[in-house]
């Protein structure tokens, strides 16, 4: 398999508050061929970026400098746009009902893993909350 033409095409919007694992993040989508639009620290910034471009799905941080990524994660779901959650957290203790069964990857992130879950977003079959 080809990993540099994977996600080839995708947009994909990348929330991560820490910078060097935002820039990891970045490094490792677009060496799969993605887009990466960001990376984007905050929700504000994010929502301007999401209002902006066309996206094909995001990878969100839950947890932005104590700031959740939830509102950003409703906003996205409602135009349709899928996303992965990442997080070192329990689901069934810090998720609202409406993302309990949405796509998590825990920290620290397996690459693999993502840049799986991320060619998902082509399909449309990723879990959109």
């Amino acid at each position: 398999m080809n990993t540099n033409t994977l996600l080839s095409g995708l947009k994909v919007l990348v929330v991560e508050d820490v910078f060097m694992l935002a820039q990891d993040l970045a490094d490792q989508l677009t060496g799969a061929g993605c887009t990466v639009v960001g990376p984007v620290p905050t929700v504000q910034q994010a929502l301007d970026q999401a209002d902006s471009i066309t996206l094909d799905g995001a990878v969100l941080d839950v947890n932005l400098r104590g700031e959740r990524s939830f509102p950003l994660a409703e906003h996205l779901a409602r135009g349709g746009v899928p996303f992965i959650f990442l997080t070192g957290y329990d689901s069934a203790t810090v998720f609202p009902d409406q993302f309990r069964d949405a796509q998590k990857l825990t920290k620290p992130v397996d690459y693999k893993m993502l840049i799986e879950a991320v060619s998902r977003f082509r399909k449309g079959d990723a879990a959109s909350g």
